[in-house]
């Protein structure tokens, strides 16, 4: 069993994407991932019920990836058992007006997660140092400027008790066609097709550039990136299980116990 802390990526280590295979399963069969996946689903109820008892902490979970590398399939798989009272998912995408009147992480802020809760963005303050950057949206200085704004915004997360995890869900270009084609010819999957995606992928190589400067600025202790393999959906899930499951089971979160006022009573 690859263990979730291969694919983490170790701060101050230069990343280069084309090192990375996006088919790896880790010598891994489908059939026993799902297994290990429904083990760690169930696994994952109770860590969230934990948190939730505890209340200290926080869980920031961040997907990241080109079109069609499973977001929102990821968030379904992994997180789809857990209590939604306590899950909350936020997408970014183009800013509202409202949202353009401010600084570019003001969106970002107010979805954080409470303690108690898990939070999963799917997209997140990245945008702005890949589309803005990609699509020409800022000049160079600004978008570069960000970087440090992104630290120091998951440092003071991480300093008022929220674990992050980042996940760059990695898919290859070829797989991105394949489900691409999937999404024109399946009817249960053509209202996911844009036009604008195929606009986005004639800039493949620029977005791969992009990722790997954002992995390689915006890589701390306090938030790190993991790599994720995203060509086999099944072993994409199982990944990120691991690294959320392992990210919980680390806080080393205990039940509380009874209060004291509560000791002794009896119940008729």
């Amino acid at each position: 069993m690859t263990d979730p802390e291969h694919y983490r990526v170790i701060p101050g280590h230069a990343v280069r994407l084309g090192d990375y295979r996006p088919d790896d399963t880790g010598d891994m069969g489908k059939k026993d991932a799902k297994k290990e996946l429904a083990a760690l689903r169930s696994e994952l109820d109770t860590l969230q019920r934990l948190l939730y008892a505890t209340h200290k902490h926080a869980l920031l979970v961040i997907l990241q990836g080109m079109d069609t590398s499973g977001k929102d399939g990821t968030i379904c798989k992994v997180l789809g058992g857990v209590n939604p009272q306590r899950c909350r998912v936020a997408s970014f995408r183009v800013p509202t007006a409202e949202e353009a009147s401010h600084d570019f992480l003001w969106r970002i802020h107010k979805a954080t997660p409470g303690v108690g809760t898990i939070g999963v963005f799917n997209r997140s303050q990245y945008e702005d140092v890949l589309v803005v950057r990609v699509e020409g949206l800022a000049p160079e200085e600004e978008w570069k400027r960000r970087y440090e704004a992104i630290n120091a915004f998951e440092r003071n997360l991480a300093e008022s008790h929220v674990r992050i995890v980042k996940c760059f869900l990695h898919i290859s270009k070829d797989r991105q066609r394949e489900r691409l084609l999937n999404r024109l010819q399946d009817p249960t999957d053509q209202w996911k097709f844009k036009v604008g995606d195929l606009a986005t992928r004639t800039k493949w190589d620029d977005y791969m550039a992009a990722y790997e400067d954002a992995v390689n600025n915006c890589n701390t202790p306090w938030a790190p990136w993991y790599i994720v393999p995203s060509d086999k959906k099944w072993y994409r899930n199982l990944v990120v299980a691991r690294v959320v499951a392992q990210t919980l089971r680390d806080l080393a979160l205990e039940w509380p116990p009874l209060q004291p006022e509560a000791a002794g009573i009896t119940i008729d």
